[in-house]
């Protein structure tokens, strides 16, 4: 059986911005470190949690070759999805040469493909890309699913598809693709309180915005459930559990920015259409913060 090409926990990397917002990369690679140090699997930049949507084409590159500079030879899996063909690939040209070691790449939003339009779609990103794709689900965001006989087909007609990030919250999808899926192929959580779960059943790590604030613990409880270690990874998946839900109190990145400011790491900006943590976000992961830690 072939190693799954991601496994165990990959950082959804926060962008920093300046009090005035402009990309704050000082601060980027020193978090970049910070995860580096930390042990965490491998490192996801320009997705969702990166505010990628908000950011120029320069300020992508640039972002990708710091992340590449700073990790050596850690796979580096890059966001580079759009809602059209075109846009995609435009994507993976403007960032080819940037150090991707893969694309992950979102179900088109917006548009609300059938599952035949998503097949095709994917289809022809694979067929057009040089580098391994991980198809990102998450329905709450796009509008539409991706069910689980569109996934093994696409993992059974492309070889370039290696993986799915599984954000749909359906326990019952997750578990038909672990069941059907071969072992090389990676079955990602897209959230880090499903991951115990995920993991036990087959599914190899998780992309995680908790590990920007806390990258050993959750790396620690991936690397206790891929050795079989169920009792350590259930005790820090319920000291990591108040840290899980806080980081969703808000649209993502919001509470995540707001607790790596609280530690001090970067400001806590977002760029329009977000804004920044309320005051009661700000006070509970202040207190969820001095509570993992006390």
């Amino acid at each position: 059986m072939n190693k799954p090409y991601f496994e165990g926990c990959g950082t959804a990397l926060v962008t920093p911005f300046t009090e005035d917002y402009k990309v704050d990369y000082d601060a980027y690679a020193a978090s970049v470190d910070r995860l580096v140090k930390a042990g965490v699997h491998f490192l996801v930049p320009l997705a969702t949690t990166g505010e990628t949507p908000t950011l120029n084409a320069e300020e992508k590159k640039k972002l990708l070759r710091i992340t590449r500079e700073r990790v050596g030879d850690m796979p580096l899996l890059a966001g580079c999805g759009t809602n059209s063909l075109d846009g995609t690939l435009a994507n993976m040209e403007l960032l080819e040469d940037c150090g991707a070691d893969a694309w992950l790449v979102v179900v088109p939003y917006y548009n609300k493909p059938t599952q035949e339009g998503q097949y095709r779609y994917f289809k022809a990103v694979a067929e057009n890309s040089t580098k391994p794709i991980v198809i990102y689900n998450v329905p709450g965001r796009t509008g539409a699913n991706m069910e689980a006989g569109t996934v093994i087909r696409l993992a059974e007609d492309c070889p370039k598809i290696v993986g799915i990030k599984e954000a749909s919250g359906r326990y019952d999808q997750v578990s038909e693709i672990i069941r059907r899926a071969s072992g090389s192929f990676s079955v990602l959580s897209g959230d880090d309180d499903m991951t115990l779960a995920f993991m036990a059943t087959g599914g190899q790590g998780v992309i995680s915005v908790a590990s920007n604030v806390a990258p050993a613990e959750v790396s620690a409880m991936c690397s206790a459930m891929l050795e079989g270690d169920l009792k350590t990874a259930r005790g820090l998946h319920h000291r990591l559990f108040p840290l899980f839900k806080g980081c969703f109190a808000e649209s993502n990145p919001v509470p995540v920015k707001a607790a790596m400011s609280l530690l001090g790491l970067m400001t806590d900006r977002v760029r329009l259409p977000l804004s920044e943590a309320t005051e009661g976000t700000k006070q509970l992961m202040s207190k969820i913060i001095a509570e993992l830690w006390k």
